[in-house]
C-alpha cells in the first residue's frame, strides 16, 4: 500500500521516522548522507497508519539532531521512555566541540517532512561503550502535549578523516584518484556521485571535462557551488598532460 500523507487530527500516536539508511562508510568532517548520496529524510509520521503528517501543528514542527549510543534500544525494541532516549545522547568529549556540526543540526518539518543535509561528525565513535553511534531526530516543539517517539537510526561506526592519507596533490597526476583534486572529498558525496558514473582518477576528470563537461557538472551537483566548481576544473587543468591523450580545454 503506497503511503499517504495525512492531517493531524486529535490525539495519535506520532514518532519520527528515519525515511533512508545512512550511506556508509562514515567519516568525520565528512556531511551525513542517506544511501544513493542523497540527504537524509525525517518525517513524523502517524504510527497506527505509518503515513506521514502532513498538516496541522506538527508539520511544521522544529526538529534537532542528536548522537546517540550505538547500543541503546537494542533489546527493548522502540517503545522507550523520553528520559531513556536523552540518557542515551552521546555528548562530546573533554575540551571537544560538539559532536555534531553543520547548518541543519537544527531543521524545520515542511508538511511534515525535512532533510538532515549540512551536518556531520566531529569526533569518531571509537571511544563510546559499543565503539557506534547512532544518528537521532527528536522534536523541539510541543504539539498539544502529544508524545512524539524519537527516531533512531541503525548503528554504525564514524571513522576519521586522516588529513594525510587526503592530502591534495599539486600539480595533481593523471593516475591520482579524483579525490585528489581540491573540493573533492575521499569518500565524500562528490566522489561517490564520481565513482557511481566510473570517473575514478584525475584522468577520468579530465576526459570527460573535455568531452561533455555538462555531464560532469551534472554528476557533481549543485550543492558544490560554482566558485568552488571551478576551483576543481582549475586543479584539474594543472594536472601534467599525458601525449597519448588529447584534451580539449
Amino acid at each position: 500500500m503506497k503511503r499517504k500523507d495525512i492531517p493531524l487530527f486529535g490525539s495519535r500516536s506520532l514518532r519520527l521516522q528515519f525515511l533512508n539508511a545512512i550511506s556508509l562508510p562514515v567519516f568525520t568532517r565528512t556531511p551525513i548522507q542517506g544511501e544513493g548520496c542523497v540527504r537524509i529524510e525525517v518525517a513524523l509520521v502517524d504510527e497506527p497508519t505509518a503515513q506521514v503528517v502532513s498538516s496541522g501543528p506538527g508539520s511544521s514542527a522544529k526538529v534537532k539532531s542528536v548522537v546517540l549510543e550505538g547500543d541503546f534500544g537494542g533489546d527493548e525494541g522502540e517503545n522507550w521512555k523520553p528520559e531513556e532516549f536523552k540518557r542515551n545522547i552521546v555528548r562530546e568529549r573533554n575540551s571537544k566541540k560538539p559532536l555534531l556540526a553543520g547548518r541543519d543540526v537544527i531543521f524545520t518539518l515542511t508538511d511534515g517532512r525535512g532533510l538532515v543535509g549540512d551536518v556531520w561528525f566531529t569526533d569518531n565513535s571509537s571511544w563510546v561503550r559499543s565503539g557506534k553511534f547512532r544518528l537521532g531526530a527528536m522534536l523541539m516543539d510541543d504539539i498539544d502535549g502529544i508524545r512524539v517517539r524519537e527516531a533512531r537510526s541503525e548503528p554504525f561506526n564514524v571513522r576519521n578523516l586522516l588529513r594525510d592519507s587526503c592530502k591534495k596533490h599539486y600539480p595533481p597526476a593523471l593516475s591520482n584518484g579524483v579525490w585528489r583534486l581540491e573540493n573533492i572529498g575521499k569518500d565524500g558525496p562528490f566522489h561517490k556521485r564520481l565513482s557511481t558514473e566510473r570517473v575514478n582518477s584525475v584522468k577520468d576528470f579530465l576526459i570527460l571535462l573535455s568531452s561533455d563537461p555538462r555531464r560532469l557538472r551534472n554528476i557533481i551537483g549543485t550543492s558544490m557551488s560554482r566558485k568552488n566548481w571551478e576551483a576543481t576544473v582549475r586543479h584539474a587543468w594543472t594536472c601534467v598532460p599525458d601525449k597519448n591523450i588529447i584534451l580539449i580545454q
